[in-house]
């Protein structure tokens, strides 16, 4: 119990911090990509405005792209690589400007206006390029910024925070699982003081809980049956059993359950358990049906299965109400053993079924009095099933009917 925990405590921190990590570098990179595009879409619009002086120079001919105020500095004429296409509305091209570009032919360029125009979007990416396609007054000019080195410096910084964020989630799991002993230590200290006390109160119970019963037999002998000695013995096997399902629910908290684990007829344990709830619950007035597959096998304790089985079945003899229906169902899926509790009852609304498995809860505690439960038969049935490296869980339809179904 104390190692789910713990491993409860790491997942949770590791969850919190994997998300952290993961806005973060999200963000950053967002960031990043957004400034980008902004910075390369401003140069094409100032690229734009330039080639549209190669069409009407100012007088004294166009400027070197260092001297425009958009330029990103006085290396442009040197670091800036575009060409532009200049085309009719037709899409027939009419001249190329690649005065800052010498490593792609004319046939390309024309290719790629082509390409672009077909799209018919106004902005984007082909290839290594950001490019414009602009309508004029005499036709179309669609312009190609090389934007390769910020496209591999996006990458780059991707990838450096992927491997960054993963570098960070094992150091911090790392130092996670180093320190989380000692943030649940007190957890710890208070959880064996607990279960400490509740093993030396049961053995110490056990004693004069032998002696009353002992004695309420021998009373009922020489006085005869009576209301009170009837009610003291009644009582008497009560607390014997709440001593007994306290110093089980202890063992289980050990980590040691279940020292003679052994091969047994699963079926048979099965049917064995099954029996006295059967007739139990048809001496009641409540329809019981069964469907136990044959010859299942399994190899864990036989008597705490049988005591799981126990519990769900009584549960569900006790809960299902006056005319109430029972089906117990025991099947071998993928490989696993299925078992499946079902009883009609009257659950309500505001009941959080996951609660049901912890110690001492009772939806309704009137109820629960009359039926003399002490609401820890459930939290030893989910003990058992996970000493096997089983699980339990719980389902309802509308409050009308609860499920109960155990996978080993």
């Amino acid at each position: 119990m104390l190692k789910k925990m713990q491993w409860r405590f790491i997942r949770a921190a590791m969850a919190a911090f994997g998300t952290v990590m993961l806005f973060l570098a999200a963000g950053i990179n967002l960031i990043n990509y957004s400034v980008t595009i902004a910075a390369q879409d401003r140069m094409l619009d100032g690229i734009f405005e330039y080639e549209q002086m190669a069409k009407a120079p100012p007088p004294g001919g166009r400027p070197m792209l260092s001297e425009m105020p958009w330029a990103p500095g006085p290396e442009a004429d040197f670091t800036t690589r575009f060409f532009a296409v200049h085309c009719d509305m037709d899409g027939n091209v009419m001249f190329i400007s690649r005065d800052y570009i010498f490593s792609v032919d004319e046939d390309t360029i024309k290719q790629y206006a082509s390409n672009i125009l077909a799209k018919g979007k106004e902005r984007g990416y082909y290839k290594e390029y950001r490019y414009r396609a602009n309508e004029t007054e005499k036709g179309r000019v669609v312009i190609f910024l090389n934007v390769s080195r910020d496209l591999r410096f996006i990458t780059s910084l991707l990838l450096v925070s992927v491997v960054i964020a993963v570098i960070s989630l094992f150091v911090v799991f790392a130092l996670v699982v180093l320190f989380s002993g000692k943030a649940i230590k007190p957890y710890i200290r208070n959880m064996e003081r607990q279960k400490r006390f509740i093993t030396d109160a049961s053995h110490e119970l056990k004693t004069p809980l032998t002696s009353i019963a002992t004695s309420a037999d021998i009373i009922a002998m020489e006085s005869g049956e009576g209301e009170w000695v009837d009610n003291i013995q009644k009582q008497t096997v009560r607390l014997s059993h709440l001593v007994a399902s306290l110093v089980t629910l202890s063992r289980l908290d050990e980590g040691m359950p279940f020292p003679k684990k052994a091969g047994f007829s699963f079926s048979e344990a099965a049917w064995e358990a099954a029996e006295p709830f059967a007739s139990s619950a048809k001496a009641k007035g409540k329809k019981y049906t069964e469907h136990i597959q044959e010859n299942l096998s399994f190899h864990g304790d036989r008597s705490s299965i049988q005591q799981m089985i126990s519990i769900l079945l009584d549960n569900a003899v006790k809960y299902s109400g006056e005319n109430g229906e029972i089906r117990l169902d025991i099947y071998r899926k993928h490989g696993k053993i299925c078992i499946e509790v079902l009883n009609t009852c009257n659950l309500p609304k505001e009941i959080d079924l996951n609660r049901l498995f912890d110690r001492f809860y009772r939806p309704d505690e009137s109820r629960a009095a009359h039926t003399g439960g002490f609401g820890i038969g459930l939290s030893i049935a989910q003990a058992v099933a996970e000493a096997h490296g089983g699980s339990i869980t719980v389902k309802s339809r509308d409050g009308g009917t609860i499920l109960f179904r155990v996978v080993l």
